[in-house]
């Protein structure tokens, strides 16, 4: 009767579940803000006015001819048209008409060099060519000494947003080539977008449909570009695999269930217990507000694969019901503390890979436990009990040399795996042939803002403190000098790309906040305070490094932290790359002692739970092996890589599932070795068909999970022809079938 009450509870608890996800559908999502956390980003993006760094966008544009584009007056003013129609929405041909998200910023060349020219009482709106402006000459340019700041954002402007060969003309006179009386000439500019939308996560997208409708709608091209355009394209493929391989999926996890389990009843059961489970979870941690990522579609395969387990076992081992449960419950556990490591990672998406595979993995054993058991049972095929003789003595088979012999073979792999892990970027997330990444680097190769990369420098400061005003400017000429710093060198004036506090003239009575509020925004930013409860806080220093060299980055980043502490600042430092590149090395420094402390945890676990030290111990020593070899194959097979690290700790919990069988059970048999292998072939295939996306991580993992799924069955296949204990068998006579009594 309670078994009968708990089956109720579960049930309606699930499918109470599965309601919540048709009402709290996911949004998985895929950018450096779901892959790793960066407290500098987030002070800034939570404290500063404009300054949501994650949805800053990149637009290029040319003319449809190609042709010249800041030279030829009229095509700069038609820009500035399609500038103001983008953002007040009065032209419905080139408006910006999204339902779901909403552009909060525009940073554009011809703006800015609007705003320095008016700075100098020159209107770019009531004239007809470039000499109405540009005569008399501004001799200095906007790179003098005393340029307003109206002209130091146009400078900076002009050198982020057009390529790096452009003329600079009135930009910078002092440039060879470049005179006072000429605009910069480039054929094509970008500009900087800024999208926001009132959901968690803004759909890029958006901004691709309104270039299309203004390449349209003009005589002009619109493209979208930057890395966050690609972390939506990389998004959108692997959406497309999912959406393509779960059919499949099924098909194939149905076929071989019906094939291994010799019964449509329960294969159709399986199936609707996976699905529910995993609907279920979604559902659950939507609910309570849990931000998925495309990378927590490999929980999928990896839950439907768990699933199977308890479907051979219950069907085809000669097991009594009693011995399967404890084999069950303690793959389930050891599997879960394997897995578990992941939570205290450091990289966020890991993160969240293990809660979703941890959550799936217990609602698998669950859903088995209390709902399909007796349905298993009944169809279980009549299995002659093997007769045993209780003695002490047992000769050692020749196959338990090869558990020994195989924990050698995977030694043997991880010593001989090339060191390293590969820096977190952009290309982890995107096949090799995609265009994008060419048109990525032509980007990088053409453009300083896409070449460069930016670290922020959060400094703690108090917005009314002239003092702290002085120390601040301090800190900032001596980041400029780090050699890492980009500069741009007129031959007789060499300005380092560090932004932040505007140049003023010196007075006792300045502050912080005085001086940011009568200056102008930056590109970047319009403000650079971080302001908490109407009190600044802190501020923001954006420094521009080379953004190809991940080590470079990463020795900015601690000669910064290093710099702030003898100035007797607090604060923190951030950016994509040095974030990116400080997680592979501690990844590096980290990865072996993550597979030690699973070791150590599925140890601890299986010791608790069977009593026996010989039992735990050789699950874990099986569990470690597989994981250093994994990690050792993925270094061979393509680069280890931070998003590899997931599949190491997931081919550890596989082989903890499989060890788990083979160490609990006091006797072996080939009904055991068929539900064993019966579950890792029904396993492998999933993980074989996942190799075929397109989607690197999931193709890596896919690749990793095939190989640790077949070694770990081997493994506990080698590992179940040793002696239950060193003493002997040990057998309990209350285990032994009545014809042996």
């Amino acid at each position: 009767m309670e078994a009968q009450r708990a089956k109720q509870v579960i049930i309606t608890l699930l499918l109470s579940c599965c309601l919540l996800a048709v009402i709290n559908p996911p949004t998985p999502s895929l950018s450096t803000k779901v892959i790793f956390d960066d407290e500098a980003s987030i002070r800034i993006n939570e404290q500063s006015d404009g300054g949501k760094l994650n949805q800053q966008l990149i637009i290029t544009i040319s003319h449809d001819d190609n042709g010249p584009l800041t030279a030829n007056f009229s095509r700069v003013q038609d820009l500035l048209s399609i500038e103001q129609d983008l953002i007040t929405g009065e032209n419905d041909n080139l408006s910006y008409d999204s339902d779901t998200t909403y552009i909060t910023r525009l940073e554009t060349p011809f703006n800015s060099w609007s705003e320095a020219l008016d700075s100098k009482g020159r209107d770019i709106g009531n004239a007809s060519s470039w000499s109405d402006v540009l005569q008399p000459a501004i001799e200095d340019g906007w790179c003098g000494k005393n340029s307003t700041n109206e002209e130091q954002a146009a400078l900076e402007t002009t050198l982020l947003l057009l390529p790096k060969q452009t003329n600079l003309g009135i930009a910078c006179p002092s440039f060879s080539g470049s005179s006072p009386t000429q605009p910069p000439q480039s054929n094509e500019i970008l500009w900087l977008v800024w999208l926001d939308s009132e959901s968690v996560i803004t759909d890029w997208s958006e901004l691709t449909v309104w270039c299309e409708k203004a390449s349209k709608n003009s005589e002009y091209n619109f493209e979208p570009a930057g890395v966050n355009m690609l972390f939506k394209k990389a998004e959108n493929i692997a959406e497309d695999d999912l959406n393509k391989m779960i059919l499949p999926s099924i098909l194939i996890l149905g076929t071989l269930l019906f094939i291994g389990l010799r019964s449509l009843k329960s294969t159709l059961l399986t199936l609707g217990g996976v699905g529910m489970v995993l609907v279920a979870e979604v559902g659950l941690l939507s609910t309570l507000g849990h931000n998925f990522s495309v990378i927590d579609g490999i929980a999928i395969p990896i839950i439907m694969g768990v699933a199977v387990d308890g479907a051979f076992w219950y069907t085809h081992s000669s097991k009594d019901k009693e011995q399967i449960r404890k084999i069950l419950f303690i793959a389930m556990v050891t599997t879960v503390a394997a897995v578990s490591i992941a939570l205290f990672s450091q990289i966020k998406a890991q993160r969240s890979l293990a809660l979703v595979m941890i959550i799936g993995i217990v609602l698998d054993w669950a859903m088995t436990r209390f709902i399909l058991e007796d349905i298993y049972l009944s169809e279980k095929k009549s299995i002659k009990q093997p007769v045993l003789k209780p003695t002490i003595q047992k000769p050692i088979s020749t196959f338990a040399w090869f558990w020994p012999a195989s924990l050698i073979v995977l030694l043997c792999i991880a010593i001989t795996a090339p060191a390293g892990v590969e820096v977190l970027d952009i290309q982890q997330f995107l096949p090799e042939d995609e265009g994008s990444l060419d048109d990525l680097q032509e980007l990088r190769d053409n453009y300083m803002i896409a070449s460069g990369t930016i670290v922020w420098i959060v400094v703690d400061v108090q917005g009314g403190d002239p003092q702290a005003l002085q120390d601040i400017l301090d800190l900032q000429q001596q980041i400029s000098q780090h050699p890492s710093i980009i500069s741009y060198d007129t031959g007789l004036i060499q300005t380092k790309l560090v932004m932040g506090l505007p140049n003023f003239d010196s007075n006792q009575s300045n502050t912080l906040d005085s001086v940011i509020e009568n200056s102008t925004t930056s590109i970047l930013m319009n403000d650079f305070r971080l302001i908490e409860d109407d009190i600044t806080k802190g501020v923001a220093i954006a420094a521009f490094i080379d953004g190809e060299n991940a080590d470079a980055a990463l020795d900015f980043k601690y000669d910064v932290e290093e710099l702030l502490e003898i100035n007797n600042f607090s604060g923190v430092i951030g950016g994509d790359l040095p974030i990116g590149a400080e997680l592979a090395k501690s990844f590096e420094n980290s990865r072996i002692i993550q597979i030690l402390l699973a070791g150590f945890a599925v140890f601890i676990t299986a010791y608790f739970i069977t009593g026996s030290y010989q039992k735990a111990l050789r699950i874990a020593i099986g569990t470690v092996a597989i994981g250093i070899a994994v990690d050792g194959l993925a270094s061979h097979l393509g680069g280890r890589k931070v998003s590899t690290a997931p599949a190491v700790l997931l081919g550890m919990g596989f082989a903890a599932d499989y060890l788990s069988h083979a160490s609990v059970n006091e006797r072996r048999d080939r009904s055991d070795d068929y539900a064993r292998w019966g579950a890792a072939l029904t396993s492998l295939s999933i993980f074989a068909l996942v190799v075929f996306s397109k989607f690197p991580p999931a193709q890596d993992t896919g690749q990793l999970l095939s190989i640790s799924i077949l070694l770990s069955a081997l493994l506990a296949t080698f590992a179940s022809f040793l002696p239950a204990e060193e003493s002997g068998l040990n057998i309990n006579i209350d285990q032994i079938p009545t014809e042996a009594k």
